[in-house]
């Protein structure tokens, strides 16, 4: 059996990770806070590698190793070095904020161009109000005149009855009559149904 070669320290100087895993499983505090101070600085680097936000960062360190504490009873020595484990964890975590980041970016993006959107087609609705009013001009213009004024003076200009007839110097009952009339033709012509 060939004998492991080590680079760095001695192998005597670093505890046993596995074996403080496999405490920390079992809740041992002080074996966690052994774990810690031996990875602290390995899943810092990979997890800063991944983010380059040193902020970020380390809220993400600390996720990993609040994670390390609570699947430690997971962690099974036969896949692989517990400090893999805890890199992979670190890495795997890394990754995760960078999408959920970029989705909310992503989301916001969306928002804003949402918001500047109109909520219904502004050329649309012109058009058809164009088409609307141009309908109309050609349903009056098919109104005798007298129907077309108090038509006009009553539906455009706002007057009552009463102001029509003063203003065309027809009596009550005629305009009322014209109007009736007219509208009934503007009606079949516009192709309302009552």
């Amino acid at each position: 059996m060939k004998e492991a070669v080590h680079i760095g320290r001695k192998p005597s100087a670093e505890p046993d990770l596995q074996e403080l895993v496999g405490r920390v499983a079992l809740g041992d505090e002080e074996a966690f806070a052994r774990v810690y101070d031996t990875v602290v600085g390995s899943v810092l680097g990979v997890v800063r590698a991944v983010l380059r936000d040193q902020a970020q960062s380390e809220e993400v360190v600390q996720e990993v190793l609040v994670e390390v504490w609570r699947t430690a009873p997971r962690y099974r020595s036969d896949r692989g070095t517990a400090i893999n484990w805890i890199l992979t964890l670190a890495h795997r975590r890394a990754v995760d904020r960078v999408r959920s980041v970029d989705a909310a970016a992503a989301r916001d993006h969306k928002a804003a161009l949402l918001d500047r959107l109109p909520e219904y087609d502004e050329v649309a609705e012109h058009v058809e109000a164009r088409l609307e009013r141009e309908q109309v001009r050609r349903c009056l213009r098919t109104l005798t005149e007298i129907q077309c004024q108090a038509v006009t003076l009553a539906y455009y200009r706002g007057l009552t009855y009463r102001q029509v007839a003063e203003a065309l110097a027809l009596p009550l009952g005629t305009v009322k009559t014209r109007l009736r009339d007219g509208l009934i033709r503007l009606r079949d012509c516009l192709g309302v149904t009552a």
